[in-house]
């Protein structure tokens, strides 16, 4: 499929068929000879994190098409319209960097979306830096990205360190006696690793037993793993990876008649990829989430958490997960710095490097919830504002079940037919 020619048929019906008034936002003038703004997106749209790559993909185009029914980004009372480049990383860093280059040289995008894993985003860091081209990275939660100190990349969900040891030390509260004991497993690259890493802090922070700890490698056979967790019977079992390796967990579990007691997961668990693929074994499994649609936020764009998670549903038919709303909201990020910036597209090199000390000042509400960038320490330019809660599948639902204040229902322990 020709993407660059879909979106461009898409955004100029876009114009032609919707007025700025009929949302209740002021009428402004749109100037169809000016430059648009051009958003280059690399992501996975093909390979083992294809799944991720497309939720991705969701949240960045249904902000673009939100924000070019108005007729596009505001900048001094003049509207640019949003078009849309995308660069498939096919789930591999040396794709992705190859990518980033392509749109930046051969489409001459203004800024980046960035990748849906955080190995491809720390191959793609370097060459948003070398052509200062901002880079809003909805997705990556490795703390590895965050300590490089990447002058042009800000990511806008808190990194695995910040989110997964609090929700195990959150869980473990929950449990109180009737959990005692836990193992720790997780792929050995960079955003799962460090998940399992956190889980293992919490681990410890909680006063649990920690009965064994093991990463392995992203292709590996898991009936071993399994099996070993089977004879030794944890209280809670934590798996860092991506959502293939958590169905492939899933799976392999169910072939070997093995059911935790308590299962938590981190990203991709709250995904309809992973509870379509699962079905209902993934009844009682556990993830960590920093979104729902029940939380209490919102902005003019999509209005509130549950107004959003409305249109996207009607827009691709899944209800969206954080991951989703939080590259919508990566639009929202580049919407306000552009507007406070003050010029209008195109943008050279300087003006770039402007937008993202623009970028760097981001201090907003959201439907996501708040978004703001450290400045400094070991999570420069991560958005580290937004709370975790502990989330329970319940008959295909996500239900936020801690901590207290973020309850929408009781956590379920065990989970029922366990081993």
């Amino acid at each position: 499929m020709n993407h660059k020619f879909s979106r461009r048929k898409f955004l100029r019906n876009s114009l032609l068929g919707t007025g700025a008034m009929t949302l209740g936002f002021p009428a402004l003038n749109v100037n169809a000879k000016e430059h648009k703004i051009r958003v280059g997106v690399v992501t996975s749209l093909s390979g083992a994190n294809r799944f991720g790559g497309n939720l991705t993909r969701r949240g960045y185009d249904l902000w673009a098409e939100e924000i070019n029914k108005l007729g596009g980004i505001e900048i001094e009372g003049k509207r640019y319209p949003v078009e849309m480049f995308y660069g498939d990383a096919q789930s591999r860093p040396a794709s992705g960097a190859d990518a980033a280059e392509r749109l930046i040289i051969q489409d001459e995008v203004d800024v980046l979306f960035g990748p849906y894993t955080s190995g491809v985003t720390l191959a793609v860091q370097p060459i948003s830096q070398k052509y200062r081209v901002p880079m809003i990275s909805g997705s990556a939660e490795s703390p590895n990205v965050w300590l490089a100190k990447p002058a042009f990349n800000f990511g806008m969900i808190p990194a695995v360190d910040l989110t997964t040891d609090k929700s195990m030390v959150v869980l473990a509260e929950n449990l109180g006696d009737r959990a005692k004991t836990a193992s720790v497993i997780g792929v050995d690259e960079p955003f799962s690793k460090e998940t399992a890493e956190g889980f293992r802090k919490g681990v410890e922070e909680s006063g649990l037993d920690l009965l064994s700890y093991e990463l392995f490698p992203a292709n590996s056979d898991l009936s071993a793993i399994v099996s070993k967790l089977k004879s030794s019977n944890p209280d809670i079992v934590a798996v860092g990876g991506h959502e293939d390796i958590f169905i492939n967990f899933v799976s392999t579990a169910k072939a070997l008649n093995y059911k935790p007691k308590a299962l938590i997961m981190h990203y991709g668990v709250t995904s309809a990829a992973f509870i379509n693929e699962t079905g209902p074994e993934s009844n009682g499994i556990l993830g960590v989430s920093v979104w729902t649609e029940g939380l209490p936020y919102k902005d003019e764009l999509f209005g509130t958490a549950s107004d959003y998670s409305e249109l996207s549903f009607s827009r691709w038919g899944t209800r969206p997960d954080y991951t989703e709303a939080a590259c919508s909201a990566s639009g929202l990020v580049l919407q306000d710095a552009a507007r406070r910036l003050g010029k209008a597209p195109p943008w050279d090199q300087g003006t770039r490097a402007e937008l993202a000390k623009a970028i760097e000042d981001t201090d907003i509400e959201t439907f996501y919830g708040p978004v703001g960038f450290a400045k400094e320490g070991s999570h420069y330019h991560n958005n580290t504002k937004p709370v975790p809660a502990v989330v329970q599948i319940k008959s295909g639902d996500v239900v936020p079940v801690a901590p207290e204040n973020a309850s929408k229902g009781e956590l379920v322990y065990p989970i029922p037919g366990t081993s």
